[in-house]
């Protein structure tokens, strides 16, 4: 009987390399053949590969005497009787006897077969046992490594398709492992570039190369609320001769990687958000401006829409209780949005003055002093976030979705409300966010307070330095005369600075200019004391050096205080001009048809330095002589050298003609600067034509 009545030929020729085509030629899987007699009739390449010897030796020759030890050969023969006589195949290992006379323990599997014509023969199946129990150890070791690693991992064929899942990968996408079987890759992954993952698969397959952690951030079905992130890894498979099976996936589970890492990166934006509140938030000290600084800040890092309302009490520095209920007035500063939205219309303007009641959820953080979060925003919420109905649909149509207040507190006194709503951002508002905006407000409410209060004193002070200074007539005997007080930018506070045109006897004129040394309400009260000092001193008709003298005692008395004062005496009978000088700045002369000048004067000290001799000059005024008497803040800057600012001065008097008030407007807007710190009190006066 031929052999391939059993086997086929697998086209192996003795001393050519066998081709692999899978895992039976891995193990090298012999087939052997035994007539009942146990003759060999059948030998396949394999066996020649396991017991060395070639079909031709090993054909016709007894089994027994070939492979069997003499020590083993009843065993063997009573194994092989046993199964021709019963019909039941055995399996088991047994030592073989190889060509080389070593003894291999083989793994065999033995039955009996019958032909077409009813002969009987004997199959033995045999393997080399130790290859065969290593290769079950490593089938074992890979079956647990799928099924109990924390790696999801997936087999998939050329097209993409499901054909093995392990438990993690269950747990990961939530799917039984069966339903995934069949599918495609794009049924189960939840990543919105699903695409590109399925599109790099396919490159894998068709280059070989694998491709590794692939960091991909997608929301399960059964979590909808939450972000996951995996690391996908994707690897080529192939049998021995290189045909492409299909793809291996891994995926690994690294959401708390990836919370981790936002958390960071929030934490560091939050920081990055406190640093830059305290850098650009309070920069100066108007209530307006800090209020758009930190509506600035907040947008769009921390909202959408950003508004910041002050109780207008608080505006006006009255302090109340906060009652716990009832309607409060707020007075809106700023409003700011990430980009156009209808939210901005919903919102009251800034500038206006709006009543809300107890039961609007501003109302509510103000009165309690306590953040209030809405994280998810819902159609019952909105009438008690917007200002009327019309607001509320317009807040709608904005599609806010999240809102928080955050009360402006300064030194235990509720100054108002953040108001924040976010509406492009997709994440609600969070309790993160409630620190971080407490943290923005508490500094800003800060700079608020320090504001108003200063504003507050300044106004008052504003006031009063007003208020001391004359309301004098535009024409004296023999004189024209304009003036202008400007008081310090709201960068600083308001000083002495002031200038007092007082009439004498005999038609007599006295021109004064003074600046006492500080600013606030202080030192606009010390001008008010000197004013009065010099007019009831004007009154007794004293030469201009005695009044400074007598006004030097006065400043001496007064604590901590130093004063520069101008007093001039114009007497229109004779044309003369008198003038005494306290460390002040020289007045400007200009005459028509000559360059400008500054009045030499003897170089004194300031009023209060006490037991320092004041000297008096005259000067011959004609009709049409300009004389300029004004306070250091006319011309000291921070930047400016005072000699090239005095100088520029004197250009701005090139045409005397010029009607004065004219002049004093030119000289203040020529020379001052939005930014300047100080204030400034001008008195120009021009020389008339006897009566």
């Amino acid at each position: 009987m031929a052999v391939d009545s059993f086997l086929a030929d697998d086209g192996h020729r003795p001393g050519q390399p066998r081709p692999t085509t899978g895992l039976l030629d891995m193990l090298s899987v012999a087939a052997v053949a035994l007539e009942p007699s146990g003759r060999i009739v059948f030998w396949s390449p394999q066996a020649e590969d396991l017991f060395g010897y070639s079909a031709e030796e090993a054909l016709g020759q007894y089994a027994a005497r070939l492979l069997i030890d003499s020590s083993q050969l009843k065993a063997a023969v009573n194994l092989f009787t046993e199964v021709l006589r019963t019909g039941r195949g055995w399996a088991g290992t047994f030592p073989v006897r190889h060509k080389d006379g070593s003894s291999r323990l083989t793994e065999f599997r033995t039955m009996r077969l019958l032909n077409d014509v009813g002969e009987v023969y004997a199959l033995g199946i045999a393997a080399d046992h130790t290859l065969l129990q290593r290769v079950e150890t490593d089938l074992a070791l890979c079956e647990r490594l799928v099924n109990q690693s924390p790696i999801g991992l997936a087999l998939l064929d050329p097209d993409l398709r499901y054909l093995l899942v392990n438990p993690a990968l269950e747990r990961i996408d939530g799917i039984p492992a069966a339903e995934h079987l069949g599918r495609r890759l794009r049924d189960t992954m939840p990543f919105p570039d699903v695409s590109t993952v399925e599109s790099a698969l396919r490159q894998v397959l068709a280059s070989g190369l694998p491709l590794l952690d692939q960091y991909h951030v997608g929301r399960l079905p059964g979590d909808p609320e939450h972000e996951h992130a995996w690391s996908l890894s994707f690897y080529r498979l192939e049998d021995p001769r290189g045909r492409v099976l299909g793809a291996a996936a891994s995926v690994v589970d690294v959401t708390e990687r990836h919370r981790a890492a936002g958390q960071a990166d929030r934490a560091r934006r939050r920081l990055a958000l406190i640093a830059d509140a305290s850098a650009r938030i309070g920069t100066t000290l108007e209530v307006q401006q800090t209020a758009d600084e930190l509506a600035e800040v907040a947008t769009p890092e921390l909202a959408d829409v950003v508004a910041v309302d002050v109780l207008d009490s608080a505006l006006a520095c009255r302090r109340t209780s906060r009652p716990d209920e009832g309607t409060e007035l707020f007075r809106a500063l700023a409003l700011k949005a990430a980009r156009p939205s209808e939210a901005l219309r919903a919102a009251d303007p800034p500038g206006d003055l709006a009543a809300y009641e107890g039961d609007r959820l501003v109302t509510l953080c103000v009165h309690t002093g306590r953040p209030v979060l809405v994280a998810r925003v819902g159609a019952e919420d909105l009438p008690r976030i917007a200002r009327d109905a019309e607001a509320g649909e317009l807040l709608a149509r904005a599609g806010v979705h999240s809102y928080l207040a955050v009360p402006l507190i300064a030194h235990g006194e509720v100054l108002g409300a953040l108001d924040l709503k976010r509406t492009s951002n997709p994440l609600p508002f969070d309790e993160d966010d409630v620190v971080l905006a407490a943290e923005i407000a508490g500094r800003a409410a800060v700079a608020i307070d320090n504001a108003r209060w200063f504003q507050s004193v300044r106004n008052t002070a504003l006031t009063l330095q007003r208020s001391l200074l004359p309301d004098h007539s535009p024409r004296h005997t023999g004189l024209e005369l304009a003036s202008r007080y400007q008081p310090a930018q709201s960068t600083s506070e308001v000083g002495g600075d002031w200038y007092d045109v007082i009439p004498l006897e005999d038609g007599k004129t006295a021109l004064v200019v003074g600046d006492v040394m500080g600013n606030g309400i202080d030192a606009a009260a010390t001008m008010g004391r000197l004013r009065t000092a010099t007019c009831a001193y004007a009154d007794l008709d004293l030469p201009p050096e005695s009044i400074l003298r007598h006004l030097d005692k006065i400043t001496c008395d007064l604590e901590h205080y130093i004063v520069t004062c101008l007093y001039a005496v114009y007497d229109p009978a004779t044309g003369r001009c008198t003038i005494a000088n306290a460390g002040h700045l020289p007045p400007a002369l200009a005459r028509p048809g000559e360059p400008a000048r500054f009045v030499d004067l003897p170089t004194a000290a300031p009023l209060g330095v006490g037991g320092v001799p004041f000297e008096a000059t005259t000067v011959e005024l004609v009709p049409g002589d300009l004389l300029v008497l004004y306070t250091d803040g006319l011309v000291e800057t921070r930047q400016h050298d005072i000699g090239d600012r005095l100088r520029t001065l004197l250009t701005f008097l090139d045409e005397p003609a010029r009607p004065l008030e004219e002049t004093c407007d030119l000289l203040l807007y020529g020379l001052r600067h939005p930014d300047d710190h100080d204030d400034v009190a001008l008195l120009v006066a021009r020389a008339l034509e006897p009566e």
